[in-house]
């Protein structure tokens, strides 16, 4: 099965994140070269993204060959803290990975009429960057049978975190991620274009730069991933990652990307609103840079879990900033520092299954 049995762009449809979902998928972290010096670490903050999704919804954790260590730390561990219904929300699932991005390589759920279907990216670990990825580029395929649901391969190499969507046919993406020769060397725009319209339902692209002209969230290895850069909080308002600090060394991308951002949405909604959410000051930890942005966060039914990289004024001003933004759910301020040593944090770890009605 492919996309070419679909030659419409109106076969699919993603909805965005703030549509009733059904469960959140997760991969437990067992990549020791990812968290080479806080494998253990990481996993306590793991546990408590769990947990906090599971007070919402179902949470799904891959943990293929690993299920007895996973059951350990997200639940034996924490049985007296834990309400029942996030023990019965929490399910572990035998499907093995790689490593725990699992936004990027699990299954982008789309609606077909009233089915879910799986729209599966060809995935090599951010331009072969980190193999083995073999059991990773497995996952949507299992996944999808595992909920019965139809997989279909959409053709061209791409990350859930590339990916960034609204509920009015208005998707964010990068040119230095999705037109980079490390992923679709032979493919141009307008084919890249047509393939995600027809994989997303969507009727309008904003290409930002990215990491085209300099660097933006300094860390990051995605190739300028969008879900670090600018997220819509609802239909007509995206929060984009900034700096003050103009002798930042992320500020000329930044302030490039803001400024496409802008000119591109000034010209297609009338209703568009724009606002900073500025990144914490340098992070240095594990000897690595860390890419902590607070574009990251993730939405569930009830909530949204905003990373925290301990940074006491910049966590404060960033929960600040997205708290009025979201008025029907609660903000949760969720520790991140450690998870982020592996160079992601909770939107890179999680992908949202939406409901089916």
């Amino acid at each position: 099965m492919s996309l070419s049995k679909y030659p419409g762009d109106d076969q699919f449809r993603m909805p965005p994140e703030w549509a009733p979902q059904v469960a959140t998928w997760l991969s437990f972290p067992v990549n020791g070269d990812t968290w080479s010096q806080n494998l253990e670490e990481a996993r306590h903050e793991f546990a408590a993204l769990v947990h906090a999704i599971a007070d919402d919804q179902i949470a799904r954790v891959l943990c293929g060959g690993h299920i007895e260590t996973a059951n350990q730390v997200i639940l034996d561990r924490y049985l007296d803290r834990l309400s029942q219904k996030q023990v019965e929300n929490i399910q572990l699932v035998d499907i093995p990975t790689n490593d725990a991005w699992a936004r990027d390589y699990a299954p982008t759920f789309v609606k077909s009429e009233d089915a879910l279907v799986s729209i599966d990216w060809h995935y090599n670990a951010w331009g072969g960057k980190y193999p083995p990825f073999d059991l990773d580029q497995q996952v949507a395929t299992k996944v999808a049978g595992l909920l019965g649901i139809e997989n279909v391969p959409a053709g061209i190499c791409a990350e859930g975190g590339a990916l960034e969507i609204n509920g009015k046919g208005t998707l964010l993406v990068t040119r230095s991620s999705l037109l980079n020769t490390n992923r679709n060397p032979e493919m141009d725009q307008a084919e890249i274009e047509a393939v995600l319209k027809r994989s997303l339902g969507v009727r309008e692209i904003i290409w930002l730069p990215g990491d085209q002209t300099g660097p933006t969230v300094m860390g990051d290895d995605t190739d300028g991933h969008i879900d670090q850069l600018a997220r819509f909080t609802d239909d007509n308002t995206i929060v984009y990652a900034w700096t003050d600090d103009i002798d930042d060394p992320q500020r000329t991308g930044l302030e490039q990307n803001r400024n496409e951002l802008k000119r591109q949405m000034e010209t297609r909604n009338a209703h568009a609103r724009l606002i900073a959410l500025p990144l914490p000051p340098a992070i240095e930890y594990c000897d690595l840079r860390l890419p902590a942005s607070y574009c990251n966060f993730l939405m569930t039914n009830r909530s949204v879990l905003v990373p925290q990289f301990g940074v006491a004024d910049s966590d404060a001003r960033a929960l600040a900033i997205l708290r009025p933004l979201f008025p029907s759910r609660r903000l949760l301020a969720l520790p991140s520092r450690e998870l982020t040593v592996g160079l992601g944090s909770f939107h890179c770890l999680t992908q949202q299954q939406p409901a089916e009605l």
